[in-house]
């Protein structure tokens, strides 16, 4: 269902895109047409599937060890809170960093290859996990606290048995708002330097005024970025069954409300 949506949003804004340029008929140079777009990815598919190989690879080993070291950080807060109070304004100042002042900075520690991508990738997925993850962690019910206290539970075994289960649909909601901004650390750091990528292809192209490419470019990391998205959320589906999920009822201005009895 989510993708039969995803499906309609896309036709709808391609719709939207084309009456524009039917519309304001802007130069090609500023905004091609959506046919233009879909005849440049046609012509050179091989060509944009080597690109994107690399850039999911990028993506995806940045979603990897951004999801471990936020899940670590998160878990290490709470199990030593004395150590939480020192490194989690640590976490914030970092947090605060723009990620196109920190790409350059990479890029020249690390240098052009896929490992200032994986890095860039790394901090944009780190954050919101290990947000997301820590306050679940801080806001357990405290009367499970209670009752967990009043067991010969050490706080290590409460932490692991009891605080981590409850705070992983918090968990799960970081990983969700984090996947479709994995793709933004890859290309911002392909933009800074690389010589290969769906980044490198859209500032190759830009300089080059072929506008229909960097649209194709875009067009194909959007693709990726909602095949993240779905994929993280057929992977955590069945993680978490005791936070049973209720999709949220569409409004229709002529749809009466029925009442409870």
């Amino acid at each position: 269902m989510r993708a039969l949506h995803a499906g309609l949003a896309t036709v709808t804004l391609a719709a939207l895109w084309q009456a524009s340029v039917w519309l304001f008929a802007p130069p090609p140079y500023l905004l091609p047409s959506p046919a233009a777009v879909a005849s440049a990815f046609a012509e050179r598919p091989g060509f944009f599937a080597g690109h994107s190989l690399v850039t999911m690879t990028e993506i995806l080993a940045g979603l990897l060890t951004g999801t471990v070291f936020g899940t670590a950080t998160a878990f290490g807060i709470a199990a030593l809170p004395r150590l939480g109070q020192l490194v989690w304004p640590m976490v914030l100042i970092l947090q605060a960093f723009p990620v196109f002042v920190l790409a350059p900075i990479l890029v020249l520690w690390l240098g052009f290859g896929m490992a200032s991508k994986v890095a860039m990738t790394t901090i944009i997925i780190f954050f919101p996990v290990a947000s997301a993850f820590a306050d679940g962690l801080r806001r357990t019910d405290r009367t499970v606290l209670d009752a967990v206290s009043l067991t010969p539970a050490t706080h290590w075994q409460a932490l692991v048995a009891v605080r981590v289960p409850l705070a992983l649909p918090g968990l799960i909601s970081g990983l969700r708002v984090a996947a479709p901004l994995a793709p933004l650390g890859a290309v911002v750091g392909e933009w800074v330097g690389a010589s290969a990528g769906l980044g490198f292809v859209m500032v190759q192209a830009n300089a080059r005024m072929q506008t229909a490419t960097v649209f194709a470019a875009m067009a194909v990391l959007a693709a990726l970025s909602v095949l993240l998205r779905l994929a993280v959320d057929r992977l955590t589906a069945g993680l978490t069954p005791w936070a049973d999920e209720t999709e949220t009822p569409s409004f229709h201005p002529l749809r009466r409300r029925r009442r409870k009895p």
